[in-house]
């Protein structure tokens, strides 16, 4: 071939290779930008964490509730009566005994007093009084109550909820490199608390150049959960790590792993969740510049 018609072939060929990754690119950060609004959404549902008023933990035996100062567990104002009822915990059960002309629902059907952890159905059981939605969770051996507030996902603002760029290069391959089933692995919370948790595996990859590892969490779905820190944390992003769902390996023992999915914790948005923090050993040294920015509450409007 002619020196000139070379010359034309090859710059045709980058031409269509470099149309081709804009295209790749573009078609990628559609995808991102569906999934990010899919995540807004589920901020935003009544069983997100926009909606969090409360947590309390109980002691055994009678625990007195409402909006009264005088209570064990002081509700919201102007939401509850003053005096609402007792929450009795006794040989780790929980069950409610409501005052007298407080009247709760559960699953729209009038709840008069008895039982509620654990339920018998084995999902977690709500009661609603107007607004509000609480349910046992329990953390170790401790049991608490989770209130929410259905009010307060009126008009939510989540302008504060902002990203790094998206950027493909933050896409990476990652290799099963240890773990098994049986593999366990402790992980604290917020609150101090040591969990064992099943592990996922430790995977290996290279990121811009660098080769990193981290260690997955097995919470029995279709992906594996990651808690990680980087150079970025308690500076762009949020003190407390940030949170990352990868698929699990494929037969070859691989995955992708998408920092441009990384996520803040329930953390940053209510002070009533306990969030899990990155252990040391997935704290990567270098910064990612990938995924959700610490949030900045801003007012409703």
């Amino acid at each position: 071939m002619r020196p000139a018609l070379l010359l034309i072939a090859l710059s045709f060929l980058l031409i269509t290779c470099q149309q081709e990754k804009s295209t790749d690119d573009g078609s990628y950060k559609k995808e991102i930008e569906a999934w990010h609004q899919e995540r807004v959404n589920n901020l935003k549902a009544p069983n997100g964490w926009l909606n969090l008023a409360g947590l309390y933990w109980l002691k055994s035996g009678a625990n007195s509730f409402g909006s009264g100062k005088e209570n064990d567990l002081i509700f919201p104002e102007n939401k509850i009566a003053g005096n609402a009822g007792v929450f009795l915990l006794q040989n780790g059960q929980v069950s409610v005994l409501p005052a007298k002309g407080v009247q709760f629902y559960e699953d729209g059907n009038p709840f008069n007093g008895g039982k509620i952890f654990p339920p018998d159905s084995g999902n977690a059981m709500y009661l609603t009084h107007q607004s509000l939605r609480f349910t046992v969770i329990k953390r170790n051996e401790r049991l608490g109550i989770r209130l929410r507030d259905d009010s307060m996902l009126e008009d939510v603002n989540l302008s504060g909820l902002v990203r790094f760029p998206v950027n493909k290069n933050y896409e990476v391959e990652g290799i099963l490199i240890s773990g098994t089933e049986n593999d366990s692995i402790d992980i604290a919370n917020v609150l101090g608390q040591q969990t064992r948790q099943k592990s996922g595996g430790r995977f290996a990859f290279e990121l811009l150049g660098e080769e990193f590892e981290l260690t997955t969490i097995d919470e029995g779905g279709a992906e594996l959960f990651i808690v990680f820190g980087d150079k970025t944390t308690g500076k762009e992003t949020y003190g407390g790590g940030r949170f990352l769902y990868v698929p699990k390996p494929d037969q070859d023992g691989k995955t992708i792993i998408d920092f441009n999915r990384a996520i803040n914790p329930p953390c940053v948005f209510t002070e009533f969740a306990t969030c899990p923090l990155p252990p040391a050993y997935n704290k990567l040294g270098r910064a990612v510049e990938a995924g959700e920015k610490d949030y900045h509450h801003q007012p409703n409007q």
